[in-house]
């Protein structure tokens, strides 16, 4: 389906207004909505192009961002040492309470935006599938898909680093997608392994797929991109978004216009 950047919503939280980023068909109707979360760079180019893709199978896609509280509105940090050592900083500086009410500030708004059926579910990369893991905790999230989510077997988001991400595993209700790449430094066997116990031993409903890759091997810039990894994952991620969320509108975009399908 062809798709807009529609808009961006400051939407309110406890610790101030998050600039979001909406990505949706434009074919008129309503859609399953997905709150993607970035990587620890906010809403750079290749996140804005994940969020195409997701919007281009029938989805609407609402990107926060994750550090709205330090950066102003519209901040981007480079693919660089000092971007990354930024993006670090803050992400054991924003206390863990607030990324919660983030979460649901965004789901509490895809919910009730004109364009979404009011099915929801979630997806992040590096720190954002870390997000989306607590953010699959939310009663409203069908679906979560996490890529290679950093430092949930070592508790270490947010102020303080002793986040409670383990302990609260029986909170999700949905079902969850868990994806890692076997050459990432940042989440090593042991830690992969250890998330695993907890996820099993909690009888969540999980799937768990492990590949040949490095750690970005989805992110579209850069010497670790792995395109063909890439294409299979997405393909599994709108696999059980579709399954889970089901399909929206594809109706005709004016009476006497052609119809907009999913072909």
């Amino acid at each position: 389906m062809t798709i807009k950047e529609t808009e961006h919503v400051d939407l309110a939280t406890p610790s101030g207004p998050m600039r979001t980023y909406l990505f949706r068909p434009t074919a008129p109707g309503k859609y399953p909505g997905i709150l993607l979360y970035s990587e620890i760079f906010q809403v750079t180019a290749p996140i804005r192009r994940t969020a195409a893709l997701l919007a281009g199978h029938g989805f609407v896609v609402a990107v926060p961002e994750i550090y709205h509280e330090f950066e102003p509105a519209g901040a981007v940090l480079a693919y660089d040492q000092a971007g990354a050592d930024r993006g670090n900083a803050l992400k054991t500086t924003k206390p863990l309470a607030a990324y919660d009410t983030d979460a649901r500030a965004v789901l509490a708004f895809l919910r009730g935006y004109e364009h979404c059926t009011g099915k929801l579910g979630v997806i992040g990369i590096c720190i954002g599938g870390h997000l989306a893991f607590r953010a699959a905790m939310n009663p409203e999230a069908l679906a979560a898909v996490c890529f290679y989510a950093t430092d949930i077997h070592k508790a270490g988001l947010g102020q303080g680093m002793k986040d409670d991400s383990l302990a609260r595993i029986a909170e999700i209700k949905g079902e969850l997608m868990m994806i890692w790449g076997r050459q990432d430094p940042h989440v090593p066997v042991e830690g992969r392994v250890k998330v695993h116990a907890a996820l099993a031993a909690a009888g969540t409903n999980f799937t768990w797929h492990e590949f040949n890759g490095a750690h970005a091997f989805l992110r579209d810039e850069g010497h670790r991109y792995d395109p063909e990894l890439a294409l299979t994952c997405y393909q599994l991620a709108l696999g059980l978004f579709r399954r889970k969320l089901g399909e929206g509108d594809t109706r005709a975009a004016t009476a006497s216009g052609p119809v907009e399908t999913k072909h």
